[in-house]
C-alpha cells in the first residue's frame, strides 16, 4: 500500500488572526502589500481609494499575542479601520489558505513568512552568473511542497548557453514541474510566463542575482525594480530587494518580489516525512520491505530500485540523501 502523504505543514497563525470572526463596523478589507518592521503597506479593495496604498499598523490586541510566526506578512488578508492622513489600523488578519515560510535565523520552530496566500510559486535560477546550485533548488521546492503549493521553475539568462547545456542541467526537472527557459536580456520566454502568471498570486523567489527583479520588470514594465550585478568576488548575487513587495500587475493579478535566499535551515523538516516531498520518491513509498525504509541502505528498498532503473535521477536521489543525513546548505 503506498506511503500516504503527510499533511500539509500547520500555518502557525495566533488564534485570534485564526478564528477571525464579523469584522468591525466600519472596517474595510486590504491586501498587505510591504512590511516596514511594525508598519504595513496595504492596498484597499472595493473601495473609493482603491489602486492606492495606506500605511497601517496592528491594533494592540494582536501585538499582544503569542507566536511562532509573523501575525501579518506579506500577502494576507486584513481588515482596517482609516485613520487621518491616509493611515489606518489592522483590526483582523483572515486565516491563510498557504503560506511560502522558512525557518527563522537562530531559531528551530518560529517560521518567517516569505509571502502568505500565494497560488503557486516560482523558483527562479540563471543558467550562468551566478553558477546554478540545483541542491539549493531541491530545498526550495521542498519549501513550496511541505504546502502543497504549485511549482514553476525559471532558467534565466538563456541567451549566455546552449540549449544542450540548459538541458543538462534543468532537463530532469521537466518531468516534475514546468519548467520556463528565459532570457530577460533577449525577452525569450517572457510572454508565455506572462500568461502563467495571469490571475494569480505568484511568489517569485530564487538566489541573489539571478535576475528576478529583472523578469519582473520585463513583465511589468510599470513598476521598475532594482537590478544588481552579480559580486565578481564571490560569484554570489548582490541582495536587490530587502523584503518581500507585492504588486498588482493586472486584475487579479499578483507578484511578489522575494528577498534573494542563499541559505535555508531544513531542521524544522521531519525526517520520516521529507521521502514524500520528492514528487517522483511518491509511487514506490510504501513498497519497500521495510515499513519504516529510509531510502538509504535497506535493501528490497523499491525508491533504489527505481533509481537503478533510471525513474529516479541520481542527482534528485542524492539530494533527498544529503538532506536525509542532515547536511545543510550555506
Amino acid at each position: 500500500m503506498p506511503k500516504p502523504r503527510p499533511p500539509r505543514s500547520s500555518i502557525n497563525l495566533p488564534d485570534s488572526a485564526r478564528n477571525m470572526g464579523t469584522p468591525p463596523a466600519g472596517s474595510h478589507r486590504a491586501k498587505v502589500v510591504r512590511a516596514h518592521g511594525l508598519w504595513y503597506e496595504v492596498k484597499p479593495v472595493k473601495d473609493a481609494r482603491a489602486g492606492a496604498t495606506v500605511i497601517a499598523t496592528m491594533k494592540g490586541q494582536l501585538k499582544r499575542n503569542k507566536r511562532r510566526t509573523d501575525i501579518v506578512a506579506v500577502g494576507d488578508w486584513v481588515w482596517i479601520t482609516d485613520l487621518p492622513d491616509d493611515e489606518a489600523v489592522i483590526e483582523m488578519v483572515e486565516p491563510r489558505s498557504a503560506a511560502l515560510v522558512r525557518t527563522a535565523r537562530h531559531t528551530r520552530d518560529t517560521e518567517q513568512v516569505i509571502l502568505a496566500n500565494p497560488d503557486q510559486v516560482l523558483f527562479t535560477f540563471a543558467i550562468t552568473d551566478p553558477e546554478p546550485h540545483v541542491r539549493m533548488l531541491d530545498r526550495f521546492i521542498i519549501l513550496a511542497e511541505m504546502q502543497d503549493i504549485p511549482i514553476h521553475l525559471a532558467v534565466n539568462k538563456a541567451e549566455l548557453a546552449t540549449p544542450q547545456h540548459i538541458e543538462e542541467m534543468f532537463g530532469a526537472y521537466r518531468t516534475l514541474y514546468p519548467v520556463h527557459v528565459l532570457s530577460a536580456h533577449t525577452g525569450q520566454g517572457v510572454a508565455e510566463l506572462r500568461r502563467v502568471l495571469q490571475g494569480k498570486t505568484t511568489a517569485v523567489a530564487g538566489p541573489s542575482g539571478v535576475g528576478k527583479s529583472t523578469i519582473l520588470n520585463a513583465i511589468d514594465p510599470h513598476h521598475r525594480r532594482d537590478t544588481a550585478e552579480v559580486s565578481d568576488a564571490t560569484g554570489k548575487g548582490r541582495h536587490t530587494t530587502v523584503g518581500s513587495r507585492l504588486y498588482e500587475i493586472d486584475d487579479d493579478t499578483w507578484v511578489a518580489d522575494t528577498p534573494g535566499m542563499r541559505a535555508l535551515a531544513m531542521h524544522a523538516i521531519d525526517a520520516d516525512h521529507l521521502d514524500s516531498y520528492f514528487v517522483e520518491f511518491r509511487p514506490y513509498l510504501g513498497e519497500c520491505f521495510y515499513q519504516d525504509c529510509t531510502h538509504t541502505h535497506e535493501p528490497g528498498c523499491a525508491v533504489q530500485v527505481a533509481v537503478e532503473r533510471g525513474d529516479i535521477t541520481q542527482p534528485r536521489y542524492e539530494s533527498y540523501v544529503s538532506l536525509r543525513s542532515g547536511d545543510e546548505l550555506t
